[in-house]
């Protein structure tokens, strides 16, 4: 008996032993200009990554799933006037709010997106909500609301979404467009998006992105964001989760190709990461960056333009925000 007990102590302990550190990556989009940034908006910003790390690391802390991580880390996200997602969506050509999301989990690939949405409050909750009680993986606009009626998720009046700030970045926008102001046009098309990448104690790897698309868009018109491999990726080896000018990153299908160097090249999670946002996509003629997290805890948040949005949790617990590239 004793014996058996003693035997039962070791495996215990070998588990908690084998637990993984949990480590939580998020950003709140590329394509920041240091000339935009007043100290102001700087603290606002900081404040809003802080707490969203704040809420994703305490599911983490207390054992929670890498997937409810990066749902609360988003959420704060979207919730925030600060960011190209949820409430401070972008406007498109028309005047409206075009909402994607997607979320994917890294142990079993599953995954569920969302794109076109107009009244969903919180467009991850939406995609959360396809991956785990529809059969499908991707759902667009109205067919995409109305499922989120048959499944509880909040939907809103569209004017939930208006900030003056997004609308004015439209009006500029199209009066750069009328006079065919190239330049001017292509520094208001900021290309914001807010991500999630998450590490838990199980070892499970899980990515989610959300978006409001690009200032002026057209047509319909959808990112990478909510393409699962081109904006939002995960399996057992890599989580990512990009931002940049989306129609690239479908191209290079980013996220996928990036875990594909970490799995099959074995390449570190920085190289990797590094290869593709500052070789592969530029040379496509594209920008933006990336938050890239392994099985291991290593993480990555390479960018290619002044700065990005960008907050870790590392295996210490401690709190990093960084914006610019300090």
């Amino acid at each position: 008996m004793l014996r058996w007990l003693f035997l039962l102590s070791c495996c215990v302990c070998a588990g908690l032993a084998e637990a993984a550190v949990p480590v939580l990556v998020i950003h709140g989009g590329a394509g920041v200009m240091k000339s935009d940034l007043t100290p102001e908006k700087e603290k606002q910003v900081r404040a809003d990554l802080e707490a969203a790390l704040a809420a994703g690391h305490a599911v983490l802390k207390n054992g929670g799933s890498s997937l409810d991580a990066v749902t609360r880390a988003i959420l704060v996200l979207e919730d925030s006037p600060r960011f190209n997602a949820g409430k401070g969506a972008v406007f498109t050509h028309d005047g409206r709010n075009e909402l994607d999301a997607a979320i994917m989990d890294g142990a079993t690939l599953r995954a569920g997106a969302v794109a076109g949405v107009h009244r969903v409050k919180n467009p991850v909750l939406l995609a959360r909500a396809v991956m785990e009680k529809s059969p499908h993986v991707f759902m667009t606009g109205d067919g995409a609301e109305a499922f989120a009626r048959t499944v509880g998720i909040e939907l809103v009046d569209p004017k939930y979404f208006r900030t003056e700030e997004r609308w004015q970045q439209l009006q500029d926008a199209l009066k750069a467009e009328k006079n065919k102001q190239a330049s001017a046009l292509g520094r208001m098309l900021h290309y914001g998006t807010v991500g999630a990448v998450a590490l838990d104690q199980a070892g499970r790897l899980a990515a989610a992105t959300s978006t409001g698309g690009m200032t002026d868009k057209r047509w319909g018109r959808v990112g990478d964001s909510p393409v699962i491999g081109a904006g939002t990726y995960a399996n057992a080896h890599c989580a990512v989760s990009a931002t940049g000018w989306g129609e690239y990153y479908i191209r290079a299908v980013a996220a996928h190709d990036i875990c594909a160097r970490v799995e099959y090249a074995h390449k570190p999670i920085a190289d990797a990461a590094k290869a593709v946002v500052m070789d592969v996509i530029p040379k496509l003629g594209g920008d933006g960056g990336v938050i890239a997290l392994d099985a291991d805890g290593n993480f990555a948040t390479p960018f290619n333009t002044d700065g990005m949005y960008r907050g870790w949790v590392d295996k210490d617990g401690k709190v990093h925000v960084a914006i610019l590239a300090e």
